[in-house]
């Protein structure tokens, strides 16, 4: 009789996480922002902000725009991406044809990219020494939390609970560990006084130029279908 009741807390202990089911988001798009404070211990007056890359995508077709750093309203590299492949193609237009990117170039591993968003299989660094903290809102989400500590950087993350996974994600184990998404990542390196803070906002809303694209797409494939 113990051992029965033992077995239906078991059972009743790994339900929750063997029933949950993931689901792709199919249209939409993320926005990679960071801050970066100078000299933070004496205040946090000093900061300069970067948009990283604006990513949209249809599905397992995604197109990332790479902002200038000084002029984050010019974009200085547009990629397409689709299967873990990525394709640079030709910034500002709105007439290319996704699938004759894909058969004319040579295709190179997302996991190489080194601009824009940045695709990783490594595990975050020391994430076994991590310590959970307590759950807090911010923007009015709730958040779960943990922290690692090192002598040389303070990191905490913020994971918002949530099955509606995204084509992109910063550390995807992570992700899986906690059931949500990776939305924030406030390091501070203790060496260099420099407080980081990187954030991935998603949006339902295409950028106006990849709406151009994915719609040009779409009046190109009916036309083939017809």
């Amino acid at each position: 009789m113990k051992l029965k009741t033992l077995f239906l807390l078991c059972l009743l202990a790994i339900l929750p996480y063997s029933c949950r089911k993931e689901i792709k988001s199919e249209k939409g798009g993320i926005d990679l922002i960071s801050n970066v404070y100078f000299d933070a211990s004496k205040g946090l007056e000093q900061m300069q902000s970067f948009h990283l890359s604006k990513l949209n995508y249809l599905g397992n077709q995604i197109i990332e725009f790479v902002p200038d750093h000084s002029f984050p309203e010019i974009n200085m590299q547009t990629y397409f991406m689709q299967d873990s492949l990525f394709y640079p193609v030709e910034n500002d237009n709105e007439s290319i044809i996704l699938s004759e990117v894909a058969k004319t170039q040579k295709p190179q591993l997302v996991w190489n990219k080194k601009e824009g968003a940045i695709f990783s299989k490594e595990q975050i660094l020391n994430y076994r020494n991590r310590r959970k903290l307590s759950d807090t809102v911010l923007f009015n989400k709730k958040y779960k939390r943990f922290e690692i500590n090192s002598p040389w950087n303070y990191t905490r993350f913020y994971i918002y609970p949530t099955d509606t996974i995204l084509p992109y994600s910063i550390y995807r184990h992570a992700e899986k560990d906690y059931g949500g998404r990776l939305e924030r990542i406030d390091s501070y390196n203790k060496k260099t006084d420099i407080f980081v803070s990187l954030q991935l906002l998603p949006r339902k809303n295409w950028d106006y130029a990849a709406k151009e694209i994915f719609d040009f797409n779409h009046f190109v494939n009916s036309r083939k279908s017809e």
